[in-house]
């Protein structure tokens, strides 16, 4: 067997990032070949890999690429298990490498940028991703990107959490200029902080809105605390007329029916049946002009909430109104056309079910 130091060892672990001990075996293994000890680590990792790649990643970083020379704007997620390992330098720095690829390469999906080279690299990003689990052991995934050509801002909030990209259309020079560049950061934080579903109300088809406008009401009538006054003392008659109260609400209603807190007189039992009434008499309400001018009020105010141009401006401090009036009025004082064409909002880990450790029971089967 050749003869190997601690040094090389050390050597081993700083070109690896891997144990002391792991490094060590595989020199023992590879009888003092440097190359070799590292070609069985790679090996001994990617077997340690599969092993864990069914481990929950929902941890990890969303990162922004915004190349302004040749307008190409990228947002990518990758994940990993812990927190610990999210906030990683080395696994930031890969991540952003991803990011720089993605706008270099222009992958058609997940699985083509795997393949591709890592920008000014030699390994692909599938085998960048393979030599970082050499040194960190969690399960880690590119779990998706967007990619967009043209003007962009982007916005990444709480170290990786989140991250925004909105597209603009307005010229090069106005968007060169710092006051548009701060209004672009600032609509992107909007978009991290509302979470908005949509760019406007035109982006909502008929569908979505006609199923919106159904859940209102539904919700209007299971709620009959919130139906217009007329509404409601249909209802309220209807119960007394068909006795279907307890003496203890009839007697409460008699009582503080002009309270405006009458509600909270009311058994749930009491509010149940009004509730019930109320469905009951949905096709009456729905052909109700009292009642349709309160759902659409409910709609409208749902748009307001959904819509990133219609939501309120959250920096009243700067303007008070609306997106798109904060937006009109940047566009104003530049003297320029400027216009919010889309956006892509990544939550980290959204949509990924985290496994619910159970320690006792975890504790208990060890203990067998």
């Amino acid at each position: 067997m050749a003869a190997f130091t601690a040094k090389d060892v050390q050597a081993l672990r700083e070109k690896t990032g891997v144990g002391m001990m792991e490094c060590k075996k595989a020199l023992v293994e590879a009888e003092g070949d440097m190359e070799k000890a590292n070609e069985i680590l790679k090996e001994r990792g990617l077997a340690t890999q599969q092993k864990k790649s069914s481990r929950v990643a929902a941890e990890g970083v969303v990162v922004a690429y915004n190349d302004k020379a040749n307008k190409v704007g990228v947002l990518v997620e990758v994940n990993c298990e812990t927190d610990f390992v999210a906030k990683n330098p080395q696994f930031v720095e890969l991540a952003n490498k991803i990011a720089k690829t993605v706008a270099d390469k222009d992958p058609a999906d997940v699985d083509a940028l795997l393949k591709e080279t890592v920008s000014g690299e030699d390994a692909t990003v599938e085998a960048a991703v393979q030599e970082l689990f050499l040194a960190i052991r969690e399960n880690m995934k590119v779990r998706r990107f967007a990619r967009v050509e043209g003007i962009v801002e982007t916005y990444i909030h709480a170290g990786g959490s989140v991250g925004v990209m909105v597209q603009f259309d307005t010229d090069d020079a106005t968007a060169a200029k710092d006051e548009f560049v701060a209004m672009g950061k600032n609509i992107a934080m909007q978009i991290a902080a509302m979470s908005p579903e949509y760019l406007s109300e035109s982006d909502i088809s008929a569908e979505e809105l006609a199923k919106m406008k159904n859940i209102t009401v539904e919700s209007a009538l299971n709620k009959p605390d919130s139906l217009p006054k007329p509404l409601l003392k249909k209802v309220f008659d209807k119960v007394l007329a068909d006795k279907s109260w307890s003496d203890e609400d009839v007697a409460a209603y008699e009582e503080q029916k002009n309270n405006k807190f009458l509600f909270n007189f009311l058994s749930k039992e009491g509010i149940a049946k009004l509730a019930e009434v109320a469905v009951s008499l949905k096709e009456t309400f729905v052909n109700d002009v009292i009642f349709g001018k309160a759902v659409d009020g409910r709609v409208a105010k749902q748009i307001k909430e959904i819509c990133l141009l219609n939501q309120p401006f959250v920096r009243t401090d700067l303007f008070d109104g609306n997106v798109a009036g904060y937006v009109a009025d940047v566009a104003k004082k530049l003297g320029a056309d400027i216009k919010v064409t889309g956006f892509t909002r990544f939550q980290r880990g959204e949509g990924i079910e985290k496994k619910a450790d159970n320690f006792a029971a975890e504790i208990a089967s060890m203990v067998k």
